[in-house]
């Protein structure tokens, strides 16, 4: 599985933050999408939250209707938002953690205690043949669970490493090398996004194992100073620098 090919998969879920904090439909991030594609995207990451807080349902009619890449919807393991996904058969559906009262995606999923109920959605999805992912921490037990339910791949989560310093990071960087080493081992593909920024990008592609980055919240707030473009191709350029 560990190549020197990585992916950028462009979350625009913060264009429709934007959006929703005035009404409308400006800046529409549709059009975010695309214009992500044409900067070198490989992928585009849509979130429908529950609640509905940026990303809506006509967002992701009008995205699998336009987009020339995979769509990676991510959703809640909610009987509402399998409906949605089975109706639309997105190329990849992850499944993530979510609360009505966080501000954004607090750690990742949990497998091992939440077994019973996912593995339904697992089953259900990849009959539809769409892939499937489970965002999660780089924890062995997570990792084997997410192997032993079925998943496709799995989406480690980042957060922790981007927020420490020092020797504190450097752990959660090896951390990290493990867990994308045991996904190797079990023949699953990973992925791994979640705060990750120009400064944090290239010591987390030098690990061979990673496939696919999802990167969002920073890249859209980049592009305020210097275009959604430049933005996107400035970190594809890291990402490949530390392939390299």
């Amino acid at each position: 599985m560990a190549n020197d090919k990585i992916r950028i998969g462009v979350n625009i879920d913060h264009v429709a933050t934007i959006r929703n904090a005035r009404g409308g439909r400006h800046p529409d991030p549709v059009k975010a999408a695309l214009l992500a594609v044409s900067a070198g995207a490989d992928g585009i990451t849509a979130h429908l939250r529950e609640d509905r807080r940026h990303i809506s349902d006509r967002d992701i009619d009008q995205l699998m209707a336009r987009l020339t890449v995979p769509l990676n919807l991510e959703m809640a393991a909610t009987e509402e938002m399998l409906a949605i996904a089975l109706n639309h058969k997105p190329v990849s559906a992850c499944i993530v953690p979510e609360k009505r009262q966080e501000l954004t995606t607090e750690g990742g999923l949990d497998v091992v205690g939440g077994y019973d109920h996912l593995v339904s959605f697992v089953q259900r999805l990849r009959e539809a043949n769409i892939s499937v992912s489970l965002f999660i921490d780089p924890d062995e037990q997570q990792i084997r669970a997410s192997k032993k339910i079925g998943a496709d791949k799995v989406e480690l989560h980042t957060g922790s490493y981007v927020e420490k310093t020092g020797e504190a990071r450097a752990a959660e960087l090896d951390r990290l090398r493990r867990g994308a080493a045991l996904c190797e081992s079990l023949h699953m593909e990973v992925h791994a996004g979640h705060g990750l920024n120009y400064e944090t990008v290239t010591d987390i592609s030098a690990i061979p194992q990673f496939t696919e980055f999802n990167i969002g919240h920073f890249l859209i707030g980049e592009a305020i100073f210097t275009g959604l473009a430049d933005s996107i191709q400035k970190m594809k350029g890291l990402m490949q620098a530390g392939r390299a």
